[in-house]
Order: structure tokens, then sequence, then C-alpha cells
């Protein structure tokens, strides 16, 4: 008994003997004890958590080098490597994750949707169940602040800048006709269909470097990466229909859609100031292929339409009206990849193609063109820490523009031109904590048709100045080329360029966001030509310049009032600027001083529907009155429009939609065009440019068909 006594002493001092206590204090960023961090032995079950005052103690009979882990909700992990007989009293300083739903957004001059936002202003379904889009999301954008009102236009004008000033990207990569054709005062349309997006992106200044060849904004389009179902949708409409399909296996899917519109029987019930030949007719077919690898995604994007129409406008200087015919073909391809290299770098690279083939008939002039474009990127990122990564990468565009003019008086006129740009940058995001953080960037440009370098440096902040608000700042420099109605005729010319500088306020908390930012741009080198409209006769220069300065106010609440959910954007803009043909400074005719916008949607649930309405005030434009002295020296009088919509869920896969745009009948009026002559008393008249129609009704049946018969239609709107 005596000795089973001793060898069972033996036994236990020699298991104490081969423990190591490892013990020590966590601390946070101010040094203040941090209670219930976990902190264990990398691949054992030896660890222990800290107490009230931040003290943990564990023993461990492991021996030599061990990785020594600590975690806490919100923190960065912390890691150790060394000899367990060495951790003794470590004080363990645990920093924020700067990755949290809390930590500061860099988003000075940014409007983000879609799931991979910190902070949403809009989500991809607005899109299309905002009451005056009508299912484009340019029109969507339109109710952001920034935006100017051009009724009669359909593209983004942002911040005093034109509508070329704005480029759009899918999936980071370059389209350089996203827009449908059209003729004066009728409004175009974005060519791609929002439902294959799930992600935007809306810059209205201070953008990454990343992005070049835009003065104003940029509009960033990100495809689905992977489609939740197997699915067929089919729209009946009022003026067409749609068709879309979606196939899933298991490490690859398709999504296919195609559409066509004709405004013939909508016109015959609803006649509008215009004497159509051939009413506008479109055909469209987008598909985009999607293929999971081991360390990335492959995605490939086409969009091909088809538009033709003929009419007779009324014009103040032909009596029998301005024919104008129009033919148009474009194809849009895109293909990218993004993936995984090792554990800090990843790697994105794509490319993309255009053909854009225009016929116009005016009058007895007959203008064809033929642009092909080409896009090439390749982006790298190095995740050094959580703290700091590292961007950079290059870019190759390739233009090439052909135009054919003739009539019935000359021979045909070939001209156009090609241009080689090669783009670098770099940029980094370095964030000090989670409530301060910095994007510094710099982009370089070559253009072959200037033979010129051009330099551009962007910085942005961002400070979180309490748990729902953040302060941001931004300051970049951006360059542009002059667009092909400039090129086609002159390349003695250079890049336009403008800087911004962004100051913006954000509160987010409860399904409630609040924005306030204030910017001013400064123009330079803006081209100015010496004749109505840009020709081969024409003298043109970089002497322009201008700036634009102002306000805006975003708020949107779907927390307050139940079922209910609406937004509200003012914008007050402040520009002048001196280029074109203008013989001096003044404000552009596109640019509003005031612009209001105020959405809202309301779910009924005992009429299984959801009505919305959309209302839009603008004021006056600028225009020149020849009868009067002076240089845009009148206004027309404000814009004022109210939309209304309607959409009832007959099952959760069948919903009809219903919409009216401008359901007031306000007469709104564009502008005037007055008589390249006076009349006897020297007078010169005028006619008031009004949108086509006051009015217009949109009808459709959309209807899914999916193994999922619990997926709601409503949600595809």
């Amino acid at each position: 008994m005596k000795k089973l006594t001793i060898l069972l002493i033996l036994i236990f001092v020699s298991h104490v003997q081969g423990q190591t206590v490892i013990n020590g204090v966590v601390l946070n960023e101010k040094k203040e004890p941090i209670v219930g961090a976990n902190i264990y032995l990398e691949g054992t079950y030896d660890g222990g958590s800290t107490g009230a005052n931040g003290v943990f103690s564990f023993t461990t009979t492991e021996e030599g080098t061990q990785t020594l882990l600590v975690s806490f909700l919100s923190y960065e992990t912390f890691t150790m490597v060394g000899d367990v007989s060495y951790m003794k009293d470590i004080e363990v300083k645990l920093k924020s994750d700067v990755n949290t739903l809390d930590a500061v957004v860099l988003s000075a001059g940014t409007f983000s949707a879609g799931d991979n936002s910190k902070v949403n202003v809009l989500n991809p379904l607005d899109v299309v169940t905002t009451a005056s889009a009508l299912g484009d999301f340019v029109g969507a954008l339109q109710t952001l602040p920034g935006t100017t009102t051009v009724a009669e236009d359909g593209r983004l004008f942002v911040r005093g800048g034109d509508a070329d000033e704005t480029q759009i990207f899918i999936d980071g990569i370059r389209v350089f006709s996203p827009y449908t054709p059209t003729t004066n005062n009728i409004p175009s349309r974005g060519r791609y269909s929002p439902f294959l997006f799930d992600g935007i992106t809306f810059s209205t200044g201070g953008y990454s470097a990343e992005y070049g060849q835009a003065l104003s904004s940029v509009l960033l389009l990100n495809t689905i990466d992977e489609p939740d179902q197997e699915k067929t949708d089919i729209g009946i409409m009022s003026v067409g229909g749609a068709l879309g399909n979606t196939q899933k296996w298991e490490k690859s899917s398709i999504s296919v859609n195609a559409s066509y519109i004709n405004l013939a029987p909508y016109i015959a019930l609803f006649p509008d100031r215009n004497d159509w030949i051939k009413p506008y007719e479109m055909a469209s077919g987008e598909t985009v292929f999607r293929k999971k690898t081991n360390a990335g995604l492959i995605k490939l994007y086409a969009a091909f339409d088809a538009t033709n129409f003929e009419l007779i406008q009324e014009d103040i200087n032909f009596e029998e009206g301005l024919r104008y015919k129009l033919n148009n073909n474009n194809l849009y391809v895109n293909g990218s990849y993004q993936g995984v290299l090792n554990s800090q770098w990843s790697i994105f690279g794509g490319g993309s193609y255009t053909r854009s083939n225009n016929k116009q008939g005016v009058m007895d002039q007959k203008i064809n063109s033929i642009d092909n474009a080409f896009h090439a990127k390749l982006k790298l990122k190095n995740r050094v820490s959580n703290r700091f990564k590292l961007y950079m990468g290059v870019e190759f565009f390739s233009t090439d523009f052909e135009e054919t003019y003739g009539n019935d008086l000359i021979e045909d006129l070939d001209y156009g031109y090609q241009d080689n740009m090669v783009a670098a940058f770099t940029e980094a995001d370095i964030f000090i904590s989670k409530n301060l953080a910095f994007k510094a960037g710099i982009r370089g440009e070559y253009s072959s048709v200037f033979k010129d370098f051009t330099l551009a440096p962007r910085l942005s902040l961002a400070s979180k100045i309490s748990s729902k608000s953040q302060l941001s700042l931004a300051y970049g420099n951006f360059y542009q080329n002059p667009s092909s109605n400039i090129l086609k005729f002159t390349q003695d010319v250079k890049s336009q360029n403008t800087t911004h500088y962004i100051l913006n306020y954000q509160y987010n908390a409860e399904r409630r966001i609040f924005r306030s930012e204030a910017y001013y741009k400064d123009y330079n080198d803006l081209i100015k030509y010496d004749e109505e409209f840009p020709s081969f006769s024409s003298d043109f220069n970089n002497a322009g310049y201008g700036y634009a300065k102002g306000v805006d106010l975003f708020w949107r609440d779907s927390y307050s009032i139940k079922n209910f959910d609406y937004w509200l954007s003012y914008s007050f803009l402040d520009t002048e600027r001196d280029y074109k043909n203008y013989p001096a400074q003044g404000q552009p005719n596109f640019a509003n001083k005031h612009n209001l916008s105020v959405v809202g949607k309301y779910w009924i649930d005992k009429w299984r529907s959801q009505v919305g309405f959309a209302y839009s005030f603008a004021s006056g434009r600028t225009y020149t009155n020849p009868n009067e002295s002076g240089f845009l020296n009148e206004k027309t009088k404000p814009y004022n429009s109210l939309s209304l919509n309607w959409a009832y869920l007959i099952s959760p896969q069948k919903i009809l939609y219903a919409s009216v745009n401008n359901a007031l009948g306000f007469k709104n009026i564009n502008g005037y065009q007055y008589a390249n002559t006076p009349d006897m008393n020297g007078d010169f008249a005028r006619r008031a440019l009004q949108p086509a129609a006051d009015q217009f009704f949109f009808v459709g049946f959309f209807w899914t068909i999916s193994d999922d018969k619990k997926s709601n239609q409503l949600d595809n709107l």
C-alpha cells in the first residue's frame, strides 16, 4: 500500500511538471479589458476565455513551438507563434475588425445597390418597381440626387455634366453604346434588362482610379453570379412581349432573355404629336453564361438589339415637317474572369467588343456609321491585411469609327478616326481603424490619336463620427476624350478634364438613410467650335471651361410606416460653362437649378397589391430668345410629372402590372425652336418643344414558371 501511494504521487508530480501555464490579459485599442475573448492553441483542445478584468490563464501539455490564437466578435484575430514556455504574462491588444457591418464605408459620391453593399440607397428591384422608371435602370437612377431632369433625352445628366460625361460598365468592362438610338424630343432607354443584374453602383463623382474616360459619373452594373433557381419568365405587355429562361447545373448556369417592342398598336389608340410612317420597333436578346472553377468564376455576356422607325416631326422651318428615318443594329459581347491566386492575391481579367451600325435618313441626307470598339482589362488585388489592400491594373481601349455622308447633290463622303489608348492604375484602401479609412490612387492614360499622356490622382477619406453616421471627403482629377461627333472631323485637339471636390455626410439606422453631399467641379480644356454644329469646316479648339457646384440631399425610410417605403431627393445646382459654339459663358440648357423627386411604394395586404407613385419637379431650363438681347437669356416653365403604378399578385407566380406616366397630364415644355429667318416685323417666330405624348400608359402580365411554387413574382418585377 505504501509503495502504491508513492507511485501515484510520482505520477501526479511528473504530470504537473509536464504542464505549462499560459496566461495574460486581453485589451482593446483604448487599453480597456475585453471580457469573453477566446484564447486557445491552434490544433488542440487547450484554451480558455477572459474574465471580468480581461485576464486569462490555462494549462497545456504541448511543448515547443505552437500557435496561440485570440479572437473576439468585431475584432481581428490575434496570432502569436512561439515556444509555449515564453507565453506567460502576455499583453494582447486586439484591433477592431474593419470588415464589420458597423465599420466606416468609403462612399463619397457613390450610391450602391446590392447584397454586397454595406449601405444600400436603392436595391435592384427599385429599377422595375419605381413608377416613373418603366423598367429602365436609367429611369430609376434619375430619381436620385445629382441627376438633372432632361425628359426629352432619357440619358443620365449628372451634376452639370452632359450625358456623354457618364460611362457605363458591365462586370467592370466598358459599354460603348449603352442607350437605344432615337431622335429629337423622344427619350432613349438603356439597352440592357435589369433582370440580369443584382448589383448597381452609381457614382456621381470622386470615383475610383480604376475607371476613366468619364468627366462626371460612372454606372457599374454587375450581372448575377449565381441564379437562385431554374425558371421561365413570360411577359405580355401592351407594347410587346418578353421571354426569359434560366438553367442551372452543378457548376454552371445560363440565362437567356428576349423581348420585342412595337408601338404601332399603342400609337393607333393614343396618337401623339408625330406623324409616324413606321412606328418604333425593337427586337433584342441577352444571355449570360456562368462557370465556376476551383478558384474563381467565368462569365460570358452577350446582347444584341435591332431598332428601326420612320416619322415626320413638326419643324417651324419646314412646312411639311422634318422627315427622319433610323435603322440601328448593336452587338455587345463581354467576358470576364475573377479568381483567387493565393491567400493574398486575387485576379480579375476581361474584355468587351461593341459593333454598332447606325443608318440615318434626315430629309434627303443619308448618314451611315459603323463603330467598332474594344476594351480589355487586367486587375490584381493584394490583400496585405484587413487594413491594407492594394489594387493595380492595366487597360487597353481601341475605337475604329467610320461614317459615310451623302445626299442628292454630292457624292458620298467617307471619314472617321481610329484611337488606341493604354491606361494603368494603382490604388490602395487603408483602414486606420474601423472608424477611419482612406483610399488613394492614381491613373495614367496615353492616347494614340492625341499622342498625349495624362495623369489623374484620386483621394477619398471617411471618418465614422458616431455609431450611425459618418463624414467623407473626396478629391479627384478626371480626363475624357472628345466624343465621336468631334473626333470624326478633327483629331487636332486633346482630352477634356475636370477636378472634383466632395464633402459627404451619411446617417444609416433602422431601415432609414440620410445623405447630404456638397461638391464643386472645375472644368478645363472643353471643346469649342465656331459653327452651329461641328463639321469639316469648323474651327476646333480646347479653350472651353466651366464649373458646377451644388448640394444633394437624400432621405429614404422603410421603417416609420408599416408596409410603406419612400424616398425623397433634392438637388441644387449652380453651373455655367463656355464650350461648343457658346459665344459666352452661361448655364447650359440641359441644367436645372432645382430638382426634386418623391417616390413611394405601399403594400396592401387585402388587395394583394403594391401601389406606387413618383413625382418629379425641375425648375426651368435656359434657352436663347433671338427676339431679346443676350445669350441663354430666358427659361422655360418648371417641369412637373406624377407617375402611378399598380402591381396585383394574382398568385405567387403571376402578376398584373399597370402604370401611367404623367398621370395628371402636365403640359411640359422642354424648350423652344425659333425660325431661321425673321418675319416682316423682324421677329423670329417660335414653337414649343413638348414631349411627343403628354402621357404614357403601360399594362403587362408577368408569369414565372419554376419548380419553386413559393417564389413570389412580386420579387421579380
